[in-house]
């Protein structure tokens, strides 16, 4: 079916023109379909009369029917207003008052016409009156769209106010829209999609979401409509799932020789159970034939490096390279000093590839790589562009894969010779949001701590309370451990009141004299950092003042304290992050949240949130009711389109079910050629095969 009324300009839908189209854009909204999904913010009910006998006026509003007896202006101290005296059926009497715009309104109304007002009742010398009331003139040509029915209220602005689109406006325009276009909206979904769902037809459920005769019918159209949005969501991750489910990829060999001493020999702990279940569902993927596309989702600490570093080995056994891919370069650092001190003992050559390489290094690096003498690559995503070449890439490692999206996932997928894709997140996300966002991956979750860990102890302290923090941490420094203490901002700012890194290293260089108390921060050079990490690393530093450029990849066990200064102004997620930077060894680690008394609301519900559970996924499902899922996870940089209606957090259920029904469908149907497939086909085609995915059309 022909998709023209979708795609068909705003500006040519009667009652929009050339301005009101220019106001729309600005609200994302260009074409008729963009128009039909400009859904409403909320709805008043008016379906139901009162007679004027029966107004009080504690009614916080009322839609009376009558018939305009008396019309006319009157004078006041406050200048001239138009007046309107109404009478229902029971003879009860109500005056109707305009104080503002009266010439236009005056012209609107004569006696004997029967109209629908709506508004606040109020009781002034004997008689009820509203003022401004909305109304529906009953017995003209129109419909009544704006009293005596529920009514939708839609979102504004000052730009859509400028050309008079109010919800009024809106409400005209699409009852004019559907009254005469209504029989060309084609149902997008097959007929059996709606019954396995049981959802009501498409048509029906734009119409009844701007013009609802019922909140029965409301609520269907809201429950088609939600479906509709997450089934094409999850349709485009089915499509990408089945594409890259059926790609062939390198054959590893099982597990052999180096494996077998990095996990004997080397790691100073066993494996949890979680690691081992994650390495059993890797190995099963690369013997498999099939390009392995997985996710390992596990809380700061559960030990998704050295679950990377075995399946690395696994590579290099079977007789390919590795790549190991980080979102900034600082984080890259880490992963190689980390990476190089597990696979140095089993004599594995690993190479850092960045921006801060000199030309020689690169070209000496890129040499190495094409010759298959560099086994292992670290890098940030700079190691799959243009003019990097392996000699046998098996495998590339992608670390808080979150950062780098859909979009580029796709195109790691197509480079080379097709590796395993191994992707990693710290960052545990709830399991509607992961439908959604890793909805064409395969996911290993790794919810288990390594063996003798300690549950990290937090604590909310105020300004007053400072000493005794102070004189609490330089108890642990006497014990021998170490503290990190983080800050929000690097230098002083001006416009805002908070203490600064660099600042506050000045004053705690003398707080815990003589204890060696060191700075780290993003502005400075690469070699700074790691020399200042190093030291850490070390001991030799016993404080490390640092702004979060800290939250991920840094791991000292000996560091039990994590003090975080002005803890209300960093979000749940990265407060979470920044704990986690503690608790890595066998003794009692503490997180102390030092916060202002001036906080929002969320800010104190954060904090709670920290104070009260270490669990990060539960920590994630309190970040999600905060924040909302685009926040949470940002669309536009997971390339998934924004959602209109559907809601992850409360529509969980239904997601799912958009997920079964979707992929079941690939399943039945990859192409899309069956006849009963065609509308959907092409509505596809159109609005969801060209988004930036990487998806190719259709068949």
């Amino acid at each position: 079916m022909s998709m023209e009324l979708f795609e068909q300009e705003v500006r040519y839908v009667q009652r929009v023109g050339g301005r009101r189209a220019e106001a729309l854009a600005s609200s994302g909204v260009h074409t008729t379909r963009d128009l039909l999904q400009y859904y409403p913010r909320r709805y008043l009910d008016r379906s139901s009369m009162t007679p004027v006998r029966d107004l009080t006026e504690d009614m916080a509003s009322a839609t009376v029917v009558g018939t305009v007896r008396v019309a006319g202006t009157a004078s006041g101290r406050t200048g001239s207003r138009f007046e309107l005296i109404v009478e229902d059926e029971s003879g009860g009497r109500m005056k109707c008052v305009w104080f503002r715009g009266t010439q236009w309104i005056q012209r609107r109304f004569s006696k004997g016409d029967r109209v629908a007002f709506h508004g606040k009742p109020q009781r002034f010398g004997g008689m009820y009156s509203m003022s401004h009331p909305d109304f529906d003139k009953l017995d003209g040509d129109g419909p009544a769209l704006d009293t005596g029915r529920i009514i939708a209220l839609y979102p504004g602005g000052a730009a859509l106010a400028r050309v008079g689109l109010q919800s009024r406006a809106f409400r005209r325009i699409i009852y004019t829209l559907i009254k005469e276009h209504g029989r060309e909206i084609p149902d997008v979904l097959p007929a059996w999609v709606r019954e396995r769902a049981d959802v009501i037809g498409g048509p029906l459920a734009l119409r009844a979401i701007h013009l609802p005769k019922s909140r029965a019918e409301l609520e269907r159209a809201r429950r088609r409509l939600k479906f509709e949005e997450l089934f094409f969501i999850q349709l485009m991750l089915a499509f990408l799932h089945e594409r890259w489910t059926a790609r062939p990829g390198p054959t590893f060999d099982a597990p052999g020789d180096r494996v077998r001493a990095f996990v004997d020999d080397v790691l100073p702990f066993d494996l949890t159970g979680a690691q081992e279940a994650t390495l059993r569902d890797i190995v099963s993927d690369t013997r498999s034939g099939k390009q392995m596309n997985r996710l390992v989702q596990g809380d700061v600490g559960s030990g998704k490096t050295v679950v990377a570093v075995a399946a690395m080995l696994q590579a290099l056994d079977s007789g390919y390279q590795s790549a190991f891919m980080a979102p900034t370069e600082i984080l890259a650092e880490q992963h190689y000093a980390n990476l190089t001190e597990y696979l140095d003992p089993l004599g594995v050559e690993v190479r850092l590839l960045t921006s801060n390489c000199s030309k020689s290094e690169r070209e000496e690096i890129l040499a190495e790589l094409a010759a298959g003498q560099a086994q292992v690559a670290v890098g940030t995503h700079a190691l799959i562009q243009e003019g990097v070449a392996f000699e046998r890439l098996g495998l590339a490692v992608i670390d808080e894969q979150h950062r780098f999206g859909v979009a580029q996932r796709a195109k790691m997928l197509d480079m080379g010779d097709q590796p395993h894709m191994l992707l990693m997140t710290a960052t545990p996300i709830p399991r509607s949001l992961a439908m959604t966002a890793y909805g064409d991956l395969d996911v290993s979750v790794m919810d288990e701590m390594p063996a003798g860990r300690r549950p990290i102890r937090t604590a909310l302290r105020y300004e007053k309370q400072r000493e005794d923090v102070y004189a609490f941490i330089r108890g642990e420094l006497e014990k021998g451990r170490q503290a990190y203490v983080v800050y929000p901002l690097v230098e002083e700012s001006d416009k805002v009141d908070l203490k600064d890194a660099e600042s506050g290293y000045e004053a705690l260089k003398q707080v815990f004299a003589p204890h060696a108390v060191d700075l780290v921060h993003g502005r400075m050079s690469g070699d700074e950092k790691d020399s200042a990490m190093r030291r850490f690393h070390e001991g030799a530093t016993r404080v490390l003042v640092a702004t979060t450029v800290i939250e991920v990849g840094v791991d000292v066990s000996n560091a039990t304290i994590m003090l975080i200064e002005h803890a209300e102004r960093f979000g749940l997620s990265q407060l979470h992050q920044l704990r986690g930077r503690v608790g890595r060894g066998s003794e009692q680690s503490y997180c102390i949240l030092m916060a202002g008394y001036r906080r929002t609301e969320e800010a104190r519900e954060r904090l709670k949130a920290m104070v009260e559970t270490n669990d990060g996924f539960e920590i994630s499902e309190i970040d999600l009711k905060l924040r909302g899922a685009g926040d949470f996870f940002g669309t536009k940089q997971s390339g998934l389109p924004d959602l209109k209606i559907a809601d992850l957090l409360e529509d969980g259920d239904l997601l799912a079910q958009a997920r079964e029904i979707a992929f079941e469908l690939v399943r039945r149907d990859a192409d899309l050629q069956e006849p009963e497939h065609e509308v959907l086909r092409a509505y596809f085609d159109r609005f969801y095969a060209d988004q930036s995915l990487g998806f190719a059309r259709v068949g």
